[in-house]
């Protein structure tokens, strides 16, 4: 399917952007009028662009359903500043009730049942529920448009941080198995942040991957490693020599079979497999007693002249 946005309503594609550009983290802020009225409001449109300065950045859009604004921009245009409070499991309810649009004036932490804590440097209270909370100075906002849907960047500063140490590591670090973030998707769906579904995967910033490109051919053209196994394998710095040491009983019975083409359709699931555990430098072992036995043959099927 080929959709042209401009051909589009407004709500049907803020429904297509807000599925495909997710999850989102939310952006749960705190901020007060001219007058002292305090607004708390959930905004997805959020993340970080910079650390040096700290930046993060978030949007109020104008309603699509009729074209008003909210509460918080009107704010952060009297009263530049912000508490920014990021959302867990524990609070998720109790912040989707909070976007309720309530008349101006009236406070959301009533409302939701959070509890204001005071600020350090900001007028703003932060949610004394959340886990981490930023407390931030208006640098910018830039309209992007007029028209429903259309967003109003609002460029924060974080001044300080709030951080429980419940969610902390032995290092002092954030621990994200401890936070139970949650983020947004389109329409009422949301996800969370949980032990179970979080992965690492290592990041090759310090040193270059080989690329796939140097993988040999027959694991690069291979019909049954997935791109993520690729991927792994083709992240290691330098091209892995054999380890005389290495033995694997499964692979070397598989070896003395390879005129068979499913030996070979098992010897690179089994390559997959290893990868699937995080053993690279296994499966690279196994790659490396493959290729040892398929060159001599490649080699005897070359004609003379080319030997």
């Amino acid at each position: 399917m080929l959709l042209n946005l401009k051909d589009l309503n407004a709500a049907s594609r803020q429904r297509y952007l807000q599925h495909a550009v997710a999850p989102r983290p939310i952006a749960f802020a705190s901020t007060i009028g001219k007058d002292g009225a305090i607004n708390l409001s959930p905004f997805s449109f959020f993340n970080l662009f910079s650390t040096n300065p700290p930046i993060v950045i978030f949007s109020p859009c104008r309603r699509v359903r009729d074209n008003t604004v909210k509460h918080t921009l009107l704010n952060v245009m009297e009263v530049p500043e912000v508490a920014i409070n990021i959302v867990d499991i524990n609070m998720v309810q109790q912040v989707s009730l909070s976007s309720c649009e309530y008349e101006r004036g009236v406070n959301e932490f009533r409302k939701a049942g959070f509890t204001e804590e005071a600020s350090v440097y900001i007028k703003p209270p932060l949610v004394k529920e959340s886990k981490v909370k930023f407390e931030c100075k208006v640098l910018e906002i830039k309209h992007l448009g007029i028209e429903g849907g259309a967003g109003n960047l609002i460029f924060c500063e974080i001044i300080c941080m709030h951080i429980a140490e419940e969610i902390l590591d032995e290092q002092g670090m954030i621990d994200p198995r401890k936070l139970n973030q949650v983020a947004r998707l389109g329409d009422n769906w949301y996800a969370v942040v949980t032990s179970d579904n979080l992965f690492e995967v290592e990041k090759p910033n310090v040193r270059l991957g080989i690329g796939i490109d140097a993988l040999p051919a027959f694991i690069r053209n291979s019909k049954i490693l997935t791109g993520n196994q690729l991927g792994k394998l083709a992240n290691v710095s330098v091209l892995p020599e054999a380890d005389p040491a290495f033995a694997d009983e499964q692979v070397t019975t598989m070896l003395m079979h390879l005129a068979h083409h499913n030996k070979m359709n098992k010897l690179e699931t089994y390559i997959g497999e290893l990868l699937n555990e995080d053993k690279v430098s296994d499966a690279w072992q196994v790659i490396l007693l493959l290729l040892k036995s398929i060159e001599p043959k490649t080699q005897s099927a070359k004609p003379a002249n080319e030997r």
